[in-house]
């Protein structure tokens, strides 16, 4: 194959970048759209909002559950071939939600859009990570941005949708979007861009601080994946509860929960830019001492004060995303980063899952969001304490340094 004819790093990082808008976006349809579900149909799915969020806990446990077989199918059948079984898969469970007529079909349709949507995080990432070459940092801002605009767009075009066409419509639209992508990656090529000219070999890391980085990486995994999952699953909620209870106020929940999400967008193309020149744990300390209290303010606050602080959560829990995905690259070989991030989706699905019965049951038993809020406050100082215990190594900025004779650990 002539290399005119090969895909570039630029192209085969649009259509990642892409399939992680999608990816958020899908996940995050039904928080918005069962305000909209319960006075539309609530002949058919009822009419409280806890036991219908309830329903997408098979979307999030098979998200979690099938991330991990992932980096060894790709080894097998390719990440191209996986990557456009994302796009149909995930498009057409999208579109299938839209046309269900009960509380089974739904979760069925839901279970199955997490089980497609679970091929993006391990794949997608390994293969932008390695198109990125030597500027992963900014890479994975920028492609942490679309992810974020998925979530952040999820429930703005979910509201107007829903209010304009029906609830129905804020599925369907974009499953097909997301077909029609799909169509369009297929004319793609694979390229395995570590082998491209120029790569530089990847440095041979002592094992000790390789372990060390992974076990905290894992713990961050476990402890995020809740608290990020379960803060968008409730900020369509805590926009409604402070600030926009009336049900003809749909359209500025939207507007609101997607103002206070964008923030999270800006601060990861930030983190991006900062940790190609920075040691990760520079980036990682500051914004893991903002969310404990942050959330323990926000669990009492009322009125419009609530969306610059919404904003401040988004922006801290989002960037960590970034600084988790530069962790990987850092310090995980190329041959090794499908796996790894495989194991890492997988224990975070351990918090994610969680997320969406924890806050319909806490919700049910007491009627607001506050209390879900206090126990996402106590769930981020864990973070504070993986922050502190990550390796900081001036190696990272300066991989030449892994060969040079071992500092005492003590030194970090």
């Amino acid at each position: 194959m002539a290399a005119a004819a090969l895909p570039s790093p630029t192209r085969t990082i649009v259509f990642i970048n892409a399939s992680h808008w999608f990816t958020h976006y899908c996940l995050l349809i039904l928080p918005t759209a069962v305000l909209g579900m319960v006075a539309q149909e609530p002949e058919k799915f009822g009419d409280a909002f806890g036991p219908i969020l309830a329903l997408a806990t098979g979307m999030f446990v098979l998200y979690g559950v099938l991330s991990l077989p992932m980096g060894w199918l790709a080894a097998r059948t390719g990440r191209k071939a996986l990557m456009v079984v994302f796009w149909l898969g995930t498009g057409a469970s999208m579109a299938a939600t839209g046309l269900v007529q009960g509380p089974v079909g739904l979760a069925i349709a839901l279970a199955l859009t997490g089980a497609f949507a679970a091929i993006y995080h391990p794949i997608g990432t390994a293969m932008l990570v390695d198109a990125a070459g030597e500027k992963v940092g900014r890479a994975v801002g920028i492609n942490g941005v679309f992810g974020n605009f998925g979530v952040a767009s999820a429930p703005v075009i979910t509201a107007f949708a829903t209010a304009l066409f029906g609830w129905r419509w804020a599925f369907l639209l974009p499953g097909i979007a997301c077909i029609a992508w799909g169509l369009l990656y297929l004319r793609e090529r694979e390229i395995d861009f570590t082998k491209r000219p120029g790569a530089k070999p990847f440095p041979v890391i002592p094992p000790a601080i390789v372990r060390r980085a992974m076990v905290v990486l894992l713990i961050i995994a476990a402890v995020s994946g809740l608290v990020f999952n379960a803060f968008t699953l409730l900020i369509p909620k805590l926009m409604e509860e402070r600030l926009a209870s009336d049900p003809s106020m749909l359209k500025l929940v939207g507007l609101l929960a997607f103002l206070a999400t964008i923030c999270g967008a800006a601060m990861q193309f930030t983190v991006g830019r900062l940790i190609d020149r920075m040691r990760i744990r520079q980036v990682f300390m500051p914004l893991a001492l903002i969310p404990a209290p942050a959330f323990f303010v926000l669990s009492f606050l009322d009125g419009w004060a609530v969306v610059p602080l919404a904003g401040l959560l988004a922006a801290a829990i989002f960037g960590q995303v970034t600084v988790n995905e530069t962790m990987t690259a850092r310090y995980i070989a190329p041959a090794l980063r499908a796996k790894m991030y495989s194991v890492r989706f997988f224990v975070g699905f351990l918090g994610s899952a969680a997320a969406a019965p924890l806050v319909g049951w806490l919700h049910a038993a007491t009627g607001s969001v506050a209390a879900s809020i206090v126990v996402l406050g106590g769930f981020a100082l864990v973070t504070i304490a993986c922050a502190l215990a990550f390796p900081d190594r001036e190696e990272e900025l300066k991989p030449e340094l892994w060969t040079a004779p071992a500092r005492p650990v003590a030194a970090e």
